[in-house]
């Protein structure tokens, strides 16, 4: 049996799809650019996890025994975090794991998934592995959902729709109101909070009155765990019941529920981190606002995206020439390829001085472009 073969009994699809674009690693990057990085593509937290996290995950004793895939301790923890019960709360190998859930008990072959571009890229490449039809409803011009354009998108084969608040990469928030709307529709729908830390507003109050609503959330971003990968949804309680059985049953290992719940331990520490980073998100959007060429978004998440404007005519828009004059410089910004962003760069919140190194860099890169 050849390779034409094998791949020929793969499901349609898959075998040409294009591949989530992640960021790369710090160690591989530091090798490949040969200098030390300035990380600011991926909303990593630079201020590193608890001090009570690494501690724990130190002398941790029991890595040789499986985890409980009832992953009660930590559903315990998070209860009293979130102030609904254990009941009510899966954890995920990241949050990224629960929209994968998510479709897996929702959509089956040809149903479709609202989305609300530009958003997060996880949601669409999990809608073509799990066989669903993707429908974009695009953002309007300033990024604000398109609530009229989601709900008139609706059929009798909508299954879900995903919104992101606040919204990677644009930083935007969902109201109540816009989130109450789409629940009258009779669909699932998924609200991913994965900033919530750092933002003014959650809508996880309408899950007692709304057993289509799904609340994500992560320790990525506050608590600095993105590297163990611990992630968690609110939802109903017969909803966490479903998710729960249909998930791998050691889905979160010992280590992140280790460190996920010693970092709830620790809230007070991490918020305090969390409030370091706000304040340079507005720091850099201010410094960034009075740059005569770039126009940040406001956001309420740990990052700014920028509008860059174009100078000279290129084959490559100024915005992904500037990323790449920056990563020379051992700086790393996101661009996008998506139509709407390919004059963009994100750029995330880290240390003061990320800030300063970042700032400079900029004006001496477009000073050569």
């Amino acid at each position: 049996m050849n390779i034409d073969s094998v791949e020929a009994l793969a499901r349609p699809g898959l075998t040409t799809m294009r591949g989530y674009d992640p960021v790369e690693p710090i160690d591989v990057l530091e090798r490949e650019i040969g200098r030390s990085i300035v990380k600011l593509d991926g909303n990593e937290n630079p201020y590193l996890s608890s001090p009570k996290a690494r501690d724990v995950l130190a002398h941790f004793p029991y890595y040789h025994i499986y985890p409980d895939p009832l992953q009660r301790n930590l559903r315990e923890a998070l209860a009293s975090y979130t102030g609904f019960a254990a009941g009510n709360i899966v954890a995920g190998n990241g949050s990224d794991e629960l929209i994968d859930l998510t479709l897996r008990l929702f959509v089956r072959e040809g149903d479709e998934v609202l989305n609300a571009p530009p958003t997060f890229g996880m949601y669409p490449f999990l809608v073509t592995i799990a066989a669903g039809r993707l429908v974009n409803v695009p953002r309007r011009r300033d990024f604000s959902l398109d609530v009229d354009g989601l709900c008139s998108a609706v059929t009798p084969k909508t299954r879900v729709v995903f919104v992101a608040s606040p919204n990677n990469p644009t930083g935007d928030l969902v109201t109540e109101d816009e989130v109450r709307r789409l629940l009258a529709l009779d669909v699932v729908v998924v609200v991913d909070e994965a900033y919530y830390e750092f933002a003014n507003g959650t809508v996880a109050s309408l899950i007692p009155l709304n057993p289509n609503l799904i609340v994500l959330r992560t320790f990525s971003k506050w608590a600095g765990l993105a590297g163990v990968r611990v992630g968690y949804c609110i939802c109903h309680e017969r909803l966490a019941g479903h998710l729960l059985t249909i998930k791998q049953p050691y889905n979160v290992n010992v280590a992140g529920e280790a460190a996920a719940i010693a970092s709830l331990q620790d809230v007070e520490y991490l918020l305090g981190n969390v409030d370091r980073l706000r304040r340079e998100r507005d720091r850099m959007h201010a410094r960034l606002a009075a740059i005569p060429w770039l126009h940040p978004h406001p956001s309420q998440a740990n990052f700014v995206l920028c509008r860059v404007d174009e100078k000279n005519n290129a084959t490559e828009t100024t915005a992904r020439r500037l990323r790449d004059g920056l990563r020379r410089r051992g700086i790393l910004v996101r661009h996008y390829e998506d139509e709407r962003l390919r004059d963009c760069l994100r750029m995330s919140a880290g240390l003061p001085q990320d800030t300063d190194a970042l700032l400079e860099a900029l004006e001496e890169v477009w000073s050569e472009l």
